[in-house]
């Protein structure tokens, strides 16, 4: 099956036009590659609650994707609000993904575990919070993709056993 995947940046600079979207670049590389994901909508919104909010609805209701990713605002800076965003939206929490990334990416690198991004489900759309640089969305979406096609299996309810 080809998965419906969006990817959402959440970066003042990018939304203004003052940063070119590397990370999206590599999200859209990694799972064209590694997942075999389709990409169905894409977008890059201002570090605001309501807009990240908003763009999430959007993507799971009206684009349907099975696979929300985004990139930025999992930081400590105050302007860092992604994780608050995606907490708003989900129905229910996926902790063990979100532990898995940052894991693997520890053995990488000490600054791993400030990243705050979250993982979650809504409706049968899975959302994963990845970190702004371009290193640190290689990293953490390498760590889990091997778990993706069976998580997404899951909830699309084409496997029922598991």
């Amino acid at each position: 099956m080809q998965w419906k995947v969006a990817i959402l940046t959440a970066s003042d600079k990018g939304a203004r036009g003052e940063r070119e979207d590397v990370s999206a670049q590599v999200i859209r590389e990694l799972v064209e590659d590694e997942l075999g994901g389709l990409i169905v909508d894409y977008r890059v919104v201002p570090d605001e609650q309501d807009e990240i909010m908003a763009a999430l609805i959007e993507m799971t209701e009206y684009y349907e994707a099975n696979l929300v990713i985004t990139t930025g605002g999992t930081g400590l800076s105050a302007r860092d609000v992604t994780p608050e965003a995606t907490l708003k939206v989900i129905d229910r929490q996926v902790p063990g993904i979100a532990e898995a990334m940052r894991m693997g990416a520890l053995s990488k690198t000490r600054r791993a575990m400030l990243s705050r991004g979250v993982c979650g489900i809504r409706g049968n759309t899975l959302i994963i919070n990845l970190p702004g640089s371009p290193k640190g969305v290689s990293e953490s979406l390498l760590a889990i993709m091997d778990q993706l096609p069976h998580a997404l299996t899951i909830l699309s309810g084409i496997e029922l056993e598991h």
